[in-house]
């Protein structure tokens, strides 16, 4: 009976150790993984003014990359990421339809939260504004009410994330044009004016 007791307190202290081990490492390895995270990976592109390419679409004169940093389920979607930091203000990012399938996805450090398709846009525009909480109360206060703002406003669980631009190409012959598509969003922060110069359509400049 002494020597099964004498071996549960040898396991138990040997589990106890070995736990210690594996939370010592990870606790380690926290900055080196932090800095490897998709919002760590496209915060290069915080200071472009149009999405860096991610995933552009085969032609036949320019082959697919071979791997991207974020997951691609179709080669037939070109993908494109704009960084924000929304310390330096409100991220916008505006579209124009076309004949293509166009989505843009926000994404923080927790995963996408908002998501949204060319459905949603307006007489062929679509503008995503994210912000912070405080951001968009101010946004609020500050709408015209007999010239609403047609902007798409989602508060941000985090200053800091990414917005996913994806184009779906149908045909081959699209190709081409989903990778310009991509490329022909734009990608600004707003920024606060004085009551002088104040754009009254609510849009700030760009980045």
């Amino acid at each position: 009976m002494r020597l099964v007791s004498l071996r549960f307190v040898y396991a138990t202290l040997l589990g106890l150790v070995i736990a210690g081990i594996v939370h010592i490492a990870a606790v380690l390895a926290i900055p080196h993984l932090s800095e490897t995270d998709a919002v760590s990976r496209a915060r290069t592109s915080e200071s472009l003014e149009h999405p860096q390419p991610i995933y552009t679409v085969a032609t036949g004169d320019d082959p697919s990359p071979p791997e991207a940093w974020l997951p691609i389920p179709d080669p037939a979607v070109a993908v494109g990421v704009c960084a924000y930091d929304l310390t330096d203000g409100p991220m916008r990012v505006s579209a124009r339809t076309g004949p293509l399938s166009l989505s843009l996805a926000a994404h923080a450090r927790r995963g996408a939260f908002y998501a949204v398709t060319d459905q949603a846009a307006v007489r062929g525009a679509l503008d995503l504004v994210i912000l912070t909480r405080a951001q968009y109360d101010e946004a609020l206060a500050d709408d015209d009410e007999n010239d609403p703002s047609r902007d798409v406003r989602i508060v941000a669980p985090d200053n800091r994330g990414f917005v996913v631009v994806r184009v779906i190409a149908g045909l081959p012959s699209q190709r081409p044009a989903a990778n310009a598509a991509v490329q022909a969003v734009s990608c600004s922060t707003d920024t606060a004016t004085d009551d002088t110069s104040k754009d009254t359509s609510g849009k700030g400049t760009g980045r």
